[in-house]
Order: structure tokens, then sequence, then C-alpha cells
């Protein structure tokens, strides 16, 4: 996953070829830790059809504030620089590539 930045998230979401897929984070989270395999997994088998990205919630405040206020780890979906839908916690691999087709699906 490509880390982004306040300072990078509007530029590179924008730009981005692919439906991205951004996973917002804190390090000192134990709900992120255990997601952060599921999302790889996604990344990996998804590779070529989606982008994956990864906001620290710390490092980058202002863009967090926007996308993930609340509750992370949170999962944000975007398609031409646009926000598709959002989920928020731990999820079931299978659920989570199936709530993000759905998403792009709809929109």
């Amino acid at each position: 996953m490509i880390t982004l930045t306040d300072q990078t998230f509007s530029p590179e979401i924008t730009r981005a070829a692919l439906p991205a897929i951004v996973m917002f984070y804190a390090v000192w989270c134990p709900r992120c830790a255990m997601m952060k395999p599921v999302a790889e997994a996604l990344e990996h088998r998804l590779e070529g059809r989606l982008l994956f990205y990864k906001v620290d919630t710390d490092a980058s405040p202002n863009i967090s504030a926007v996308y993930a206020p609340d509750l992370v780890p949170a999962f944000v979906c975007f398609r031409n620089g646009r926000c598709l839908g959002s989920m928020c916690g731990i999820i079931d691999e299978t659920l989570l590539e199936q709530r993000i087709q759905k998403i792009f699906r709809n929109s």
C-alpha cells in the first residue's frame, strides 16, 4: 500500500488511474494492526483492478478529519477523485471485498 499524507492525498487520489481504496489507520490501534494484513491480501488479489493506499491518521490529521473522523480502521472508496463510500472497523476479508465491489458497482 502506498502511504499518503495531507499533502499527497488529493493529487494522488485525483489522478489515480484505477478506483482506489484508502485505509485510514493509527499506529497505536490494535484493530488497525489486525486489518492491515487483510487489506494487503486484498491488495494482492485485486492488483490491476484497484489501487490501495494508507493514511496514518496521527501523521495526517487534516485529511483524516474529513474521511475518518471517528473510527479507525476506516476504508474509503474513491473513483476519479470522488468518495463513493466507506466502512469502518474489523471486517472479514471476504466481506470487505464484497462491500468494496458493491460500492464500486453501485456508483
